[in-house]
């Protein structure tokens, strides 16, 4: 009886290990995490049991103090690190090194690759970001809140392309590509708006130390050098020299990545010739069936296992490496320390609140990500068209390609980031943040409701 109860435990926990790969590598896992950290971090800023707690674990000094013994050297390290800084300057340099790596797999050899296959989902990219832009400065222009702009131009791709997976073979395959190239091409436009506009006063010198790092980087690639340390040393480098240079930390995960080597340290010739040779060594190896595999066997396997690991480019390597911590670690920590917004009174939900001193943030944001993103998306993807410089994704409608564009206001991740480095006043940011996750919630609805409503004729057929 104990043995039976004992196999049932065992069977029970290896469904749920089996069932919680197929959930971690579902496409739209992401945005469920994402959805109730979300939650649990509104749940823990205005509960009044942890709401002091919350705020105050998030203005929890991290810097490391170093003082001599008479007090004439006092230095902290990183200066004016916080809880919440850690997570938005140090834990969010992992998520923009993934979108780094990401950016450059597609330029090189994605859908990005070349002007054709990119010229739509940039185009559109580039519709996507100065509409939003421009629906917020008519909110906002010559307040104190005009600063915002950058808020609603950004997509979240986890976001976007979960709904689409849920939604099945309701859309087009080729509408499913044009969505996550476009996310990418916003992704490398956010990340120049945060480069050129959201920055503090540039410390020259720690900017051309970094550049001299990154120099030096790049010398060593050219070289031929292929081994992760002598990359991952130089980063942390260029990370300190940019938390001080004025320039936002962040971006030096994407700059490092654009360094990352692309080719593997061994050629498919080398490869193959040494697997071919342990393949022999392996057959030669006597021992009986129930002995495979013994310790010679497993001494060869894992050379084999090296040897396949050092066959694909370290970019490539690093970037499904770091994804799931990325979508399952980072970004749900990303979520927790920046959604919490304390609300303390009604004026903070009712975001259609405007005054002629500082705008409105809210009707900005909202109305930016629920209607300047998927017209900005459509309109540029219209003119390209028929202009005859794009081509149409196969298969596609004009309808089907605007209700695909309406999940593009979907702004969640890099929409928070931006209300973070845009104000400094915490109203404006709580406003903001209320905007950002209302604009995206009606952005994600609409978007599906009008995928279903196109398709539903021909589900029921």
């Amino acid at each position: 009886m104990r043995l039976f109860s004992a196999y049932r435990w065992t069977r029970s926990f290896h469904r749920l290990g089996t069932r919680g790969r197929s959930f971690i590598e579902a496409p739209w896992a992401g945005g469920v995490v994402l959805l109730v950290c979300v939650v649990i971090a509104m749940l823990l800023a205005n509960l009044p049991l942890t709401s002091d707690f919350y705020h105050h674990f998030l203005e929890t000094e991290l810097s490391l103090s170093i003082k001599s013994p008479d007090g004439s050297i006092d230095w902290l390290f990183p200066e004016g690190m916080t809880v919440e800084k850690f997570v938005n300057d140090g834990l969010m340099v992992v998520f923009f090194f993934t979108v780094g790596l990401e950016i450059k797999r597609e330029v090189v050899c994605g859908q990005l690759s070349s002007v054709k296959r990119a010229i739509l989902p940039v185009v559109a990219a580039g519709g996507g970001m100065l509409m939003p832009a421009l629906i917020y400065l008519c909110f906002n222009s010559g307040t104190l809140s005009a600063n915002g702009w950058g808020i609603p131009t950004a997509t979240d791709i986890a976001f976007a392309i979960g709904i689409l997976s849920m939604l099945g073979d309701r859309v087009p395959v080729s509408l499913k590509i044009f969505l996550t190239a476009l996310a990418i091409a916003d992704d490398l436009g956010a990340i120049l708006v945060i480069a050129l506009f959201y920055g503090g006063k540039v410390q020259i010198f720690c900017l051309l130390g970094a550049f001299l790092v990154m120099a030096g980087v790049l010398f060593m690639n050219r070289m031929g050098e292929k081994r992760m340390f002598y990359y991952f040393v130089p980063a942390v480098i260029v990370w300190t020299l940019f938390y001080y240079s004025g320039i936002h930390s962040t971006l030096s995960g994407v700059a490092m990545a654009m360094l990352i080597p692309m080719t593997p340290r061994y050629s498919k010739e080398y490869f193959l010739h040494k697997m071919q040779n342990m393949n022999q060594v392996i057959d030669e190896i006597d021992c009986s069936e129930a002995e495979f595999p013994n310790e010679e066997h497993r001494e060869c396997l894992r050379y084999m296992s090296r040897l396949s690991s050092r066959s694909v480019g370290m970019s490539y390597r690093l970037e499904y490496a770091l994804s799931p911590y990325v979508t399952f670690l980072i970004m749900p920590i990303f979520a927790l320390a920046n959604a919490g917004v304390h609300i303390s009174s009604a004026e903070y939900l009712n975001i259609f609140h405007y005054s002629s001193e500082i705008g409105s943030v809210g009707m900005g944001v909202f109305f930016g990500l629920l209607i300047g993103k998927p017209l900005g998306i459509f309109t540029a993807s219209y003119c390209a068209v028929k202009a005859r410089v794009a081509e149409m994704p196969q298969g596609a409608s004009w309808l089907m390609l605007l209700a695909v564009a309406c999940l593009g206001g979907i702004g969640f991740t890099m929409s928070l980031f931006v209300d973070s480095l845009a104000f400094t006043d915490d109203g404006l940011i709580d406003r903001g943040k209320i905007a950002i996750l209302m604009g995206s919630t009606a952005a994600a609805i609409v978007g599906a409701v009008f995928i279903f409503l196109l398709t539903r004729k021909k589900h029921r057929a």
